[in-house]
């Protein structure tokens, strides 16, 4: 029997011309570049210039995704974004990114659920993709941190970059098994308990002001590690799989010791993990289309691989999406 699903068929990603080097922070931040690695595995983040929003930095994903699946902006008739920074309160950042694109007439919504964002949207885009609603989906990951930092807060401000990534999702047909090309199965999770964990203390309902990320670390990353393996497993089972087939597990990249909790816990092969957080630290949304076009680009991500995506951010909110290539 034939199904439908999503198939990413093409990869895109930015990053701001502006690198930061732990170096570059310890001039400001009392921290160090020794102090940053054994903590989180960071070396570097970039940083958006002070006159490109964030809609810039999706749109140049978008691009390079779009190119990749020679596909135009003419195809595009739905656009998700997953970001915690949007150019403005409303309207949508997509609906910003739809018109410097110059995509017709179709869907465009943010999503907000911070560093799970992309596996949200991702969800959700093959709500739209699967049932036929749409031929031609960009999904993009796209944050600016550093305009949420505490410059004075040395825990949270050298954690984080900002940039971008993006997939575009195409209906294909498979047999209805595992072994089907596109999305096999999906797990999406929130905690509103958890909120006090990991959150800006400001908003326009509140303080009228953007505010700064405020984190307790050590109890964010305890249920970081218990909660992502529950997804990936719940993911896993979902596609029909286990977790021991994937060949490739691509992370949120928040802290290299979170990635590293996950896959011992999991039993997973260090050599099947994505890292990428020292290049560009944690960009919430964006952190995993990131990994995601490092890992095709450099070519350890190859067409028909099973690759299984997991994140955990402010909510609290986790998943994981296990797809074929």
């Amino acid at each position: 029997m034939t199904r439908v699903r999503s198939a990413v068929t093409g990869v895109g990603a930015y990053l701001p011309e502006k690198v930061v080097t732990n170096a570059d922070l310890a001039k400001f931040v009392d921290t160090s570049d020794e102090w940053i690695i054994e903590r989180t595995g960071i070396r570097q983040r970039h940083q958006a210039a002070s006159d490109q929003p964030t809609s810039d930095l999706a749109v140049e994903a978008a691009r390079k995704a779009l190119a990749d699946a020679g596909k135009t902006p003419a195809d595009v008739d739905l656009i998700i974004v997953a970001t915690t920074t949007p150019d403005m309160t409303f309207p949508a950042t997509a609906s910003i990114v739809q018109r410097k694109l110059g995509v017709p007439v179709g869907v465009a919504f943010d999503i907000q659920a911070v560093c799970s964002g992309f596996v949200y949207a991702l969800t959700v885009a093959d709500g739209f993709v699967a049932r036929g609603t749409s031929k031609c989906a960009l999904v993009i990951g796209a944050e600016e941190m550093t305009r949420l930092m505490d410059w004075e807060d040395r825990t949270t401000c050298v954690l984080f970059g900002d940039g971008a990534g993006a997939v575009v999702l195409e209906p294909v047909e498979g047999q209805g098994t595992p072994a089907d090309r596109g999305i096999l199965g999906t797990a999406l999770r929130c905690d509103g308990t958890k909120t006090d964990l990991l959150y800006v203390d400001g908003g326009p309902a509140t303080t009228g002001e953007v505010g700064h990320l405020r984190m307790l670390g050590n109890q964010v990353f305890r249920h970081a590690v218990v909660n992502i393996a529950e997804a990936i497993t719940a993911a896993a089972r979902d596609a029909g799989i286990e977790v021991a087939d994937v060949d490739w597990f691509v992370p949120h990249q928040a802290n290299q010791r979170i990635i590293k909790g996950v896959g011992d816990r999991l039993g997973l092969d260090e050599n099947k993990v994505v890292s990428t957080v020292a290049l560009h630290a944690n960009t919430s949304a964006a952190s995993i289309p990131l990994a995601l076009d490092f890992a095709i680009r450099d070519g350890r991500i190859k067409r028909g691989d099973l690759v299984l995506l997991e994140a955990m951010g402010g909510g609290l909110t986790w998943g994981a999406c296990a797809l074929r290539l």
